[in-house]
C-alpha cells in the first residue's frame, strides 16, 4: 500500500480526540446506506407494481392482435391453423367486438362486447380465473348469456342470472323506421379482474351471436394470439406484416398500452431522482467531514509536504478517505437495500397485522398487496451513482488541502 492510501486509511479510522469527526463520518456513512436502502427498495417495488400491473392486463387482453384495414376477415379458418405454427405462438383464437349499450331498467351502460369461442379464449387468455360468479363455457351458441365484469354489474344493479337487453349499432330497417338492433341477454358470469377499465367496459358473448347481431356472416373481426414469451410480442408483429402482407394489421401489447407503461417507466424514474438527493446529502456531509479533517491535519500536511510529499500525493489521501467512507456506506446499502425489497411483502403484511391498516385496500386498488421485484441492474446502477457521487464530493476538500502552503501553516502554528 502507497504512502497517500495508507495515511487516508488511517485518517478515516481516527482517533479518540477527534470524535466530532469520526460523528460526521458515521452520519455520512447512515445516510448513504439509508438512501440506497430507499431507493433500492423504491424501485423494486416499482418494479413489482409494473409486472403485476401487466400481467393482470395480459390476463385479459391478448399478446397480439390480428385485424385488416377492413376489419373484418372472412379467411380466418385458413389463417387460424396458419398462425399456430409460426414460431413462437402458443394459441390462436377467432372474435368479434363491437361498442354496444346494456340496459337493465331505467339503467344504461355502453361497453365493448366481444364475441369469443369459450374453448379457445381459454388458451388466449386467462379471463377464467377471475370468474366470481358463473363459468365461461355458458356462452354457447343461440342460448344468448353474457359474462359481464363486477363494476358494470353493480352499475346496472344485475346479478347472476338476471335479464340484460342489448343494444347494437348495427341498425335494423323496419316499417317503423330504422331501429337498432336488441337483444336479450341472460347473465351466465361475473368477472372481476381488479382493472377497472375491463371490469366496467367489457362484455362477453357467443361468437356466433356476436356474429348475428353485428351481421358478420361467417366473418370474424380479427384474431387474438398467446405466445409462450410475451417479450417477442413487437418481433412477431414485424414478421407478420411482412408475411401477410399491407391488407392485415398485426399489432401487440406494447403498442395498445405503451402510454400506460410509458407513465409507469416515467414515474419510476422521477422517483429515481427524489431518491437519489437523500445521498446528495450524504455527500455534502463528506464535503463537510473532510473539509474539517483538512482544517485539523493542518500541520500533518505542512510535515508531510516538506517531507517531499506532492499536492498530487496529498489529494489522494483525502480522495481515499471520503471514498473509504462512500464504499463502507455503498456496502451496507446494498445490503439493507436487498434485505429490504427482498421481505418488504412480509414487512407490510405484519405492520397490517399490528396497526389493522390495510395499505392497499381492493376498493381502490388492482392490486392489495405490496409487490417487490429485485433487479440486478438497479442496485448496480444505485451503486455506482452512489460511489461516483461520494468520489465527486471528494475532490474540492483534496484540492484544497493539496493548496496549503507549508511555510505558512508552520509558522502560524
Amino acid at each position: 500500500m502507497s504512502i497517500e492510501y495508507l495515511i487516508g486509511w488511517r485518517y478515516t479510522r481516527g482517533k479518540k480526540h477527534n470524535n466530532f469527526i469520526s460523528f460526521v463520518s458515521l452520519i455520512s456513512i447512515l445516510g448513504i446506506a439509508v438512501g440506497m436502502t430507499v431507493i433500492i427498495t423504491v424501485l423494486s417495488v416499482m418494479n413489482g407494481f409494473k409486472e403485476e400491473i401487466r400481467n393482470k392486463i395480459l390476463d385479459v387482453v391478448s399478446h397480439n392482435t390480428l385485424t385488416s384495414l377492413d376489419g373484418t376477415i372472412d379467411d380466418w379458418q385458413s389463417m387460424q391453423p396458419r398462425l399456430e405454427q409460426e414460431q413462437g405462438v402458443a394459441a390462436v383464437a377467432p372474435f368479434v367486438e363491437m361498442q354496444v349499450m346494456l340496459m337493465k331498467g331505467d339503467r344504461v351502460r355502453g361497453a365493448y362486447a366481444r364475441g369469443v369461442v369459450p374453448e379457445l379464449e381459454k388458451q388466449v387468455s386467462n379471463i377464467k380465473n377471475y370468474l366470481k360468479e358463473g363459468a365461461l363455457d355458458s356462452l354457447q351458441p343461440e342460448r344468448y348469456q353474457i359474462v359481464v365484469g363486477q363494476t358494470l354489474a353493480f352499475s346496472l344493479q344485475a346479478e347472476l342470472g338476471d335479464k340484460v337487453t342489448l343494444i347494437s349499432p348495427q341498425a335494423a330497417v323496419t316499417p317503423a323506421g330504422i331501429l337498432p338492433r336488441m337483444r336479450s341477454f341472460i347473465i351466465s358470469g361475473i368477472f372481476d379482474s381488479g382493472l377497472s377499465e375491463f371490469d366496467r367496459g367489457i362484455v362477453l358473448v357467443n361468437l356466433e351471436d356476436a356474429r348475428q347481431l353485428a351481421r358478420l356472416g361467417d366473418k370474424v373481426n380479427g384474431l387474438r394470439l398467446r405466445l409462450d414469451d410475451l417479450f417477442e410480442s413487437p418481433e412477431l408483429s414485424k414478421r407478420l406484416n411482412l408475411q401477410l402482407g399491407p391488407h392485415y394489421w398485426i399489432s401487440d401489447w406494447t403498442r395498445s398500452h405503451r402510454n400506460f407503461f410509458r407513465a409507469l417507466e416515467m414515474e419510476k424514474l422521477l422517483l429515481f431522482l427524489i431518491m437519489a438527493l437523500i445521498i446528495a446529502v450524504a455527500a455534502f456531509n463528506i464535503i463537510s467531514m473532510l473539509v474539517m479533517v483538512v482544517i485539523e491535519k493542518q500541520s500533518d500536511i505542512a510535515i508531510l509536504r516538506t517531507m517531499g510529499m506532492q499536492p498530487r500525493q496529498v489529494m489522494k489521501v483525502f480522495i481515499t478517505q471520503g471514498c473509504l467512507i462512500g464504499l463502507l456506506g455503498n456496502i451496507v446499502g446494498v445490503i439493507g437495500g436487498v434485505l429490504l425489497a427482498s421481505y418488504i411483502e412480509e414487512i407490510v403484511t405484519a405492520i397490517e397485522s399490528a396497526t389493522g391498516v390495510k395499505f392497499l385496500s381492493a376498493d381502490v386498488y388492482p392490486i392489495t398487496e405490496v409487490p417487490s421485484r429485485l433487479m440486478e441492474s438497479d442496485v448496480m446502477v444505485v451503486a455506482t451513482l452512489t460511489f461516483v457521487m461520494t468520489v465527486l464530493s471528494t475532490i474540492y476538500p483534496a484540492w484544497r488541502a493539496s493548496r496549503l502552503k507549508p511555510a505558512e501553516v508552520l509558522r502560524s502554528s
